[in-house]
């Protein structure tokens, strides 16, 4: 058995759990995480603290709501593919360039993508993320733009006119596009159509697009769509990535940049 040293890919492995049956209990998770039937009560009890299980007699259950495919809160998302996500969020930074002018999607590869600018003096950034904006303003030397309008509660962002509206009043270099689902057919999509919608706009409003996500969103279709994938110019993922996707990416003569994760 693997003993999983971090608390947050420990709990993630729980609700991973938990979206494949919909019920756990103690003893099979400890069982399965070579970790004490004390520390998984632990685990459980934080988790359903944060409103993402129900705690049962010895055990949990998976929220009505609680689904990988749908418009999953960020706070959930944050804990998966914690690695793959962090590694792509730091080669995405490797092809920005210094004065450039950029959008930053929302989204929590994207999120990984603003904590690795330290090598940058003079960059402009449009987000529609309030989460990474406030990240942005850590730095205090970039000139930062939070897009106006509705805020989304489970991504955190700002969608519908008014964050479209204003978008179009700035041409940029690059987007870093996050994405939920990526199908070579069916092309990028996301649950929600506010949020296709203002991606629609960042696509119209950048020279590229670069799409920055971990290799589970491959192969998948969600309910909006976004855009075709012959429309993305360069794809930053991990080397969990399929061999057929690869290829068919090298086919459509898209830049595919892999960060390796151990």
């Amino acid at each position: 058995m693997e003993t999983f040293t971090s608390t947050k890919e420990r709990r993630a492995l729980i609700l991973q759990a938990l979206n494949e049956s919909s019920e756990v209990s103690v003893t099979t998770l400890s069982k399965k995480l070579d970790i004490s039937e004390v520390t998984i009560r632990k685990d459980l009890n934080e988790l359903k603290r944060r409103n993402l299980l129900l705690r049962v007699r010895g055990g949990a259950i998976r929220l009505p709501e609680m689904k990988l495919g749908d418009d999953t809160a960020i706070k959930v998302k944050q804990m998966f593919n914690t690695k793959e996500k962090r590694a792509v969020g730091e080669l995405a930074a490797t092809l920005i360039k210094e004065n450039d002018t950029i959008i930053i999607d929302s989204g929590t590869t994207t999120l990984e993508l603003a904590k690795n600018l330290h090598n940058f003096n003079n960059l402009t950034i449009i987000t529609n993320a309030i989460n990474i904006a406030l990240e942005l303003s850590n730095y205090k030397r970039f000139t930062v733009i939070l897009l106006g309008g509705h805020v989304r509660e489970s991504s955190t962002s700002t969608v519908g006119p008014i964050a479209e509206s204003t978008l179009k009043l700035f041409y940029c270099d690059k987007l870093f596009l996050g994405v939920d689902s990526f199908n070579i057919k069916e092309g990028v999509t996301t649950p929600n159509i506010e949020e296709a919608n203002i991606n629609q706009t960042m696509m119209a409003m950048a020279k590229e697009t670069i799409a920055v996500l971990d290799s589970t969103k491959f192969e998948k279709r969600s309910f909006a769509f976004i855009a075709p994938v012959n429309k993305i110019h360069t794809v930053v993922t991990d080397n969990g990535i399929p061999s057929e996707i690869k290829s068919q990416l090298k086919k459509m003569d898209i830049n595919l940049f892999i960060a390796n994760v151990m």
